[in-house]
């Protein structure tokens, strides 16, 4: 099943989450056309609460929507079907405008379905008065759209629904800040509200904070640690505990209003910020327990990669170093995607063979395709995956080495940095340095 989340630096710190994930059901049936599919977007489970002491109990939401994976295909008239007839006894509905009840189905209609998975469609759920904690229902779901070439079907799925009682810390989502110049500082709003039935009787607050921003001392109660292999740390977590009791509509804020330095080498910074519930209380919707705080400086870092000049006989060996550098001024990471910040790659000089591959290179055809044999060198062509993170000025070195088969005057390799995504790096502003050869026997 695919997942979305909101806030997590991925790879990381494992197990670092700031928000939890919040579920689309997904199977293989047929579609209309055989490279698109039409999906539904449901949460898995709903934790709803019940009233206190014979009082009306809170209402909660159910998010619903439809998108589908192809842009070359137009996908509209989307319908789904929404079967709460598994919420008897458990759970009143109310229906939005885009939904058109009958009896305890309703069918919602999606105009234009979208290729992102959001979810517009809100329906509004409220326990029934005198139901239990621990009583479940189920709402199922169905769902077709249109294309050029016929109906499109959705996998078929359901969302649980569970009569709960206790807290709902809900943190409210940071506007991200951009165009943020290096040495200013910037306020990071942390903004709770108890949405549950219950009181939290003290809030933990867990910050990760990526290396371009320093918060300071947050509050007293709070402690700070490095995370990360290596001198320099990507991130700095920060956990705090509250004694607070933030009643049922109550609301939690730090002492001190969080404030963040920007580094001089920051340039895509965030602090994923959670927020949960002590005296290990269950939160009735820990998916709006997190949220991320995005800001993004005003900064460069020219990438660049070097090869080198290298002479030797036939039969020989030599050590070929290919390296990249992060000139600077700003670092560069992809914490949320966990993605390389780019790849190197190397195309083998004529006339010789690779004996040693870096363990970060993996080997490709001549034209870039997989490489289907079972041993990694020999292969005329390989892709250097960079760290998932780089610091300014850092250096990485990838050492191949390389047999001289045949000595061919002036045999050059090609050395060419690519981005994860895309063409180009938005952020270099010399993008001649992202070339280099790798020569064997120069010519004198």
């Amino acid at each position: 099943m695919r997942k979305s989340s909101a806030g997590r630096l991925a790879r990381i710190a494992a197990g670092v989450s700031a928000a939890a994930m919040a579920g689309v059901g997904l199977a293989a049936v047929p579609a209309a056309a055989a490279s698109d599919q039409l999906w539904i977007v449901s949460p898995w489970e709903l934790a709803l609460p019940k009233g206190v002491d014979g009082g009306e109990a809170p209402v909660s939401t159910v998010a619903l929507g439809l998108y589908h994976d192809n842009a070359d295909y137009r996908v509209t008239d989307g319908k789904l079907t929404v079967d709460v007839s598994g919420l008897a006894g458990v759970a009143d509905v109310t229906w939005p405008d885009a939904c058109a009840p009958a009896g305890t189905t309703a069918v919602c209609s999606f105009p234009e379905v979208p290729l992102t998975g959001d979810a517009p469609v809100e329906v509004k759920l409220r326990a029934v008065a005198g139901a239990d904690a621990g009583v479940t229902g189920q709402i199922t779901y169905q769902a077709t759209a249109q294309t050029d070439s016929g109906t499109m079907v959705a996998p078929e799925s359901s969302t649980t629904v569970r009569i709960a009682s206790g807290p709902d810390l809900v943190l409210g989502p940071p506007a991200p800040v951009t165009g943020v110049a290096p040495g200013s500082t910037v306020p990071v709003p942390v903004s709770v509200v108890n949405k549950g039935n219950e009181a939290a009787t003290g809030v933990q607050v867990t910050l990760y904070v990526t290396r371009g921003l320093d918060l300071g001392t947050v509050a007293p109660q709070c402690t700070s640690e490095p995370l990360g292999e290596g001198t320099i740390k990507a991130l700095t977590k920060i956990d705090c505990l509250f004694d607070d009791v933030v009643a049922p509509g109550g609301s939690f804020a730090l002492p001190t209003a969080l404030q963040a330095t920007v580094a001089p080498y920051a340039l895509s910074e965030r602090v994923d910020i959670g927020v949960h519930a002590r005296g290990g209380a269950e939160d009735l919707a820990p998916e709006n327990n997190g949220a991320v705080a995005q800001i993004t400086a005003t900064n460069t870092a020219d990438f660049a990669v070097r090869g080198g000049r290298h002479t030797a006989a036939a039969g020989a060996t030599v050590r070929a170093d290919v390296t990249f550098r992060n000139r600077g001024p700003a670092w560069i990471a992809n914490l949320g995607s966990g993605d390389p910040v780019g790849s190197v790659d190397v195309t083998v000089p004529q006339g010789a063979t690779v004996t040693t591959v870096p363990d970060a290179c993996e080997p490709r055809t001549a034209d870039g395709g997989w490489w289907e044999n079972e041993v990694r060198t020999g292969a005329p062509r390989y892709v250097c995956q960079l760290p998932i993170w780089v610091a300014e000025k850092q250096t990485v070195t990838f050492p191949f080495e390389l047999r001289v088969d045949t000595v061919v005057t002036g045999a050059k390799g090609a050395i060419t940095l690519k981005p994860p995504y895309g063409t180009g790096f938005a952020f270099d502003p010399n993008t001649a340095n992202n070339q280099a050869k790798l020569v064997l026997n120069p010519r004198v």
